[in-house]
């Protein structure tokens, strides 16, 4: 199969996708958005970190700076 056969069959096949979902599209519902309630920070306990996990997300930071 050809490069140029291959693309058709890509599009074609992306396309018939699109037309797939947007047919579902209004079948599907979406459920209404809880709202989160906040915690106390004395009710949060037995979280542990090991220590590389704990150095990977301090690094992190530096990283969005």
């Amino acid at each position: 199969m050809s490069n140029y056969t291959a693309s058709i069959e890509s599009e074609t096949g992306l396309a018939e996708l699109r037309g797939d979902c947007a047919r579902m599209a209004p079948h599907w519902v979406v459920p209404a958005k809880a709202a989160a309630a906040p915690v106390a920070p004395s009710l949060i306990h037995g979280v542990s970190v090991p220590p590389a996990s704990a150095k990977l997300i301090d690094a992190t930071a530096e990283y969005g700076d």
